[in-house]
């Protein structure tokens, strides 16, 4: 199961994930930032400090998002993901493809 909340700092749209981003919860996920980026947000961040689990759905959703974001001028940033989240994303070499930072000012800091 996913929790998302809504947040929004400096005009950035915030989701905040609590618990499992798998291929159950990807529909949910992938329904909130679709329709952010229809209420015209380009820059988004995503906290991931409660985020217990990423599977690879979850994880070609944050890839899809942070390719269909930089092709239209904006970011999706992250931040604060747990240890085992972190592995996830360096095991299939995809911090060099995701915005990912330590903390929430860092995210919020986009150019």
């Amino acid at each position: 199961m996913l929790e998302i909340t809504d947040d929004e700092k400096n005009g950035i749209a915030i989701l905040r994930l609590k618990g499992r981003l798998d291929a159950t919860s990807v529909p949910a996920l992938d329904l909130r930032l679709s329709e952010k980026v229809e209420e015209g947000n380009n820059k988004i961040v995503l906290d991931l400090r409660k985020l217990d689990y990423l599977s690879s759905a979850g994880m070609r959703l944050l890839l899809g998002y942070t390719k269909k974001l930089k092709n239209n001028g904006g970011t999706l940033n992250m931040f604060g993901p747990v240890k085992e989240i972190l592995e996830i994303i360096k095991m299939g070499g995809f911090e060099q493809i995701l915005q990912i930072f330590n903390d929430e000012q860092d995210a919020l800091d986009i150019p």
